[in-house]
């Protein structure tokens, strides 16, 4: 099946903006104390009320309409799986699954990301895989400081530990979010060209069918996350 709606981001930035590090460094130095919003406190507290305490966390964050979620509980049905978007329409889309269908290792709760990661490096929480799956790539050169890895919000998302897998159709995506890695962890962070012969999500699916390349930096970050932060690593093609 084709989707002839399926594009690359269109934009005039063919590489690691400029700016990234620059960014990267002022959020590593300036403490983020944006007060928690309610609704996420809550959300937060309703993501664990499941967990046993002891089983490996998986967080997949910015999960849509579930379907990676679901199907990642289904690999690790010995793990906690929690997926999370800001969208409550999104997540009631979840659609062919029924109640009774869904894996009984995993919950969905409407928050923000920004607030939820926060909350979770707060808690102490390690998880053991950590999903950012096709993020908004937000293409335009001025908006670098709307994508994930040049927000304020970067820094915690090492902390967590794990193996932390972020995929793209846009190379240019995974190219800023290797080198933004790279400096908050010392690690030397290769992004990788891959195929997806098992879509977790129904936009890797429309991609990979319309033919198109995906990208995807997988880093292990193991249980040493919270360390100290390591001097910078280089930006890698």
């Amino acid at each position: 099946m084709s989707y002839a709606n399926s594009r690359i981001p269109a934009s005039a930035q063919s590489g690691v903006h400029e700016q990234l590090l620059r960014r990267v460094e002022r959020h590593l130095a300036e403490s983020f104390r944006k007060p928690y919003a309610d609704y996420n406190q809550a959300a937060f507290t309703a993501s664990l009320e499941g967990w046993n305490g002891t089983a490996p966390l998986i967080l997949d964050a910015g999960c849509g309409v579930g379907h990676s979620t679901i199907q990642l509980a289904r690999s690790f049905p010995d793990h906690w799986v929690i997926g999370v978007d800001q969208s409550e329409d999104r997540l009631n889309r979840r659609k062919p699954y029924p109640q009774a269908l869904l894996p009984t290792n995993m919950v969905f709760v409407r928050a923000d990301l920004v607030d939820y990661w926060r909350l979770c490096c707060d808690a102490g929480l390690t998880l053991a895989r950590h999903y950012i799956l096709y993020p908004n790539p937000w293409p335009k050169i001025g908006h670098l400081a709307r994508r994930w890895h040049a927000h304020p919000v970067f820094p915690f998302i090492p902390r967590l530990g794990g193996v932390l897998e972020c995929r793209s159709n846009w190379h240019v995506y995974i190219e800023e979010f290797a080198c933004a890695l790279g400096r908050v962890t010392g690690q030397e962070i290769i992004p990788e060209e891959f195929a997806a012969p098992i879509p977790l999500t129904p936009f890797e699916r429309k991609y990979r069918d319309s033919g198109q390349q995906l990208y995807r930096v997988i880093c292990d970050l193991g249980p040493a996350a919270c360390a100290p932060l390591s001097e910078g690593a280089p930006c890698l093609p």
